[in-house]
């Protein structure tokens, strides 16, 4: 019998609504994909960690208050559970704030975060939860440099 364990990690950390929590999301993310020996997509992860943080900030959190990164790895080590050393990597950033954010035409110096996150990860889309939403994005990923 030839059964599949599958894993999953899960990192996640708490920001405050401040300027540095964005490059500190970055470095939180950064360490994490290099602890789990993901470094083939991570320019590509580490740019919609950016992208979905200075969302979340921008838009997404009322003064006072702060939002939640969660980075979680699927599958059988680095893999999606079929041995092949394929996985499943998945971005959420949670909010307390109104409104469902979308790909939108950019203007000016603003608008192309979304835009971004579409064309870099293989999946998004924005969830619910009480309040405000989460906005993820999922990366296929294997182990490599």
């Amino acid at each position: 019998m030839d059964d599949v364990i599958q894993q999953r990690c899960l990192r996640e950390q708490f920001y405050r609504r401040e300027l540095r929590s964005v490059p500190a999301a970055r470095r939180f993310a950064r360490t994490a994909v290099t602890d789990w020996g993901l470094g083939a997509r991570i320019d590509d992860v580490l740019l919609c960690v950016s992208e979905l943080a200075t969302n979340a900030l921008v838009h997404g959190v009322p003064p006072g208050r702060g939002y939640r990164l969660k980075l979680w790895l699927y599958g059988d080590g680095a893999g999606d559970g079929a041995g092949d050393g394929g996985g499943l990597l998945r971005i959420e950033v949670h909010d307390s704030g109104d409104g469902r954010p979308g790909v939108r035409e950019p203007d000016g110096e603003s608008g192309r975060g979304l835009l971004l996150v579409a064309a870099l990860a293989d999946k998004w889309g924005v969830g619910e939860r009480d309040p405000g939403k989460i906005v993820w994005c999922e990366f296929a990923v294997s182990p490599g440099p």
